[in-house]
């Protein structure tokens, strides 16, 4: 705020006069500014973290608008954005774009952007089913799914059957084995993620190896 003093003369005759003086303000506001706030990955499903904002002066407004509202969160709002659940319906990861533009006594500041991404649950198609001797070869077992980029985490419960105890990825045919005189069962169950740590439904299945007989590889959701 800049004061302005004005005092008024009168000269005549070589002798100036004074009058009274009168005084007014300029007051200038100052630009807003708004922090930037962070962009954020989560999972369908995940809370998201909450979005407090600040910048300069004290005593803000903060007004933001979202690009996206499938992923959870309103249109527009005034003032921190709260925690919430963040929603995606499909194969693919989505983006918000959310538009924060500060405010102060009347004067608005250059807005900033963040974004939400939110990544879709990943899934695993339900492989078949397998019966092999002892023996002899499996099928190879290539995982699929509807979500681009679905990473598969599988683990096996019997190693015995010739199998590891774990695996990321197809499993490759190996050579089914059974020491015993008994059918031998392997449960292979397999986890879905897409850029970890987000993970979806699991999958599980048999491996039934008969001494001299068959193996029986069976595969079944387990949700």
């Amino acid at each position: 705020t800049a004061t302005i003093t004005v005092t008024s003369s009168f000269t005549n005759g070589g002798i100036t006069c004074t009058g009274a003086t009168s005084t007014f303000t300029i007051t200038v506001n100052p630009t807003a500014v708004v922090n930037q706030p962070a962009n954020q990955l989560v999972c369908n499903g995940a809370t998201t973290s909450s979005v407090v904002f600040s910048g300069l002066p004290p005593g803000s407004t903060y007004n933001w608008t979202n690009s996206n509202t499938a992923i959870g969160l309103g249109a527009s709002g005034t003032g921190n954005i709260p925690a919430f659940t963040a929603t995606n319906t499909t194969a693919a990861p989505i983006t918000a774009t959310i538009t924060v533009t500060p405010t102060s006594t009347g004067c608005g500041g250059l807005p900033v952007s963040f974004t939400i991404t939110v990544n879709p649950t990943p899934q695993v198609d339900q492989p078949a089913d397998q019966t092999v001797c002892n023996g002899t070869m499996t099928a190879p077992v290539n995982f699929t799914s509807t979500v681009a980029g679905t990473v598969f985490n599988w683990t096996n419960n019997t190693p015995s059957i010739g199998l590891a105890a774990s695996g990321t990825g197809n499993i490759a045919a190996f050579t089914a084995t059974n020491a015993t005189t008994l059918p031998v069962t392997g449960t292979i169950t397999v986890t879905p993620s897409i850029n970890n740590p987000t993970s979806g439904v699991s999958t599980s299945g048999f491996l039934n190896n008969n001494s001299n007989a068959l193996v029986t590889f069976n595969f079944r959701n387990t949700n």
